[in-house]
């Protein structure tokens, strides 16, 4: 019999998604290639990186931390006061994508999530 993980584990639990959010928000916040979608955020990302980190712990299999504290996740409608074209889904994508390469180091298991979060940025767009 085998035994199943959950991404949250194979990637590293707790430490390496802190590390993902961490990360996605220190590039955002310098990458002069975002400068749109941090134009999006609040000064302080501090808010802002714990709804990530909460969201991306509980979808990548650990506990469900932000349906805990904020409820049902509903993505698009919570964004939807932020104008998000191509350009920010953009941003967005190319800083989620460079912190995934600094923290997850198999390449097997960043490819098997970027496939969904690719998804759920063209989701987020709402506008052209």
């Amino acid at each position: 019999m085998t035994e199943t993980i959950t991404l949250y584990e194979a990637i590293g639990g707790d430490a390496t998604v802190r590390a993902l959010t961490e990360r996605f928000y220190a590039l955002m916040d310098t990458l002069p290639q975002a400068a749109r979608c941090r134009a999006l955020h609040p000064a302080d990302l501090g808010s802002s990186q714990q709804k990530l980190y909460d969201y991306l712990t509980g979808y990548l299999g650990g506990p469900p931390v932000y349906v805990e504290k904020h409820g049902h996740p509903m993505l698009r409608r919570r964004h939807f006061i932020a104008e998000i074209g191509p350009a920010e889904r953009d941003e967005w994508l190319l800083c989620f994508r460079l912190a995934m390469e600094e923290t997850i180091a198999n390449a097997k298991l960043r490819d098997i999530i970027w496939a969904p979060v690719e998804r759920l940025a063209h989701h987020m767009q709402n506008r052209e």
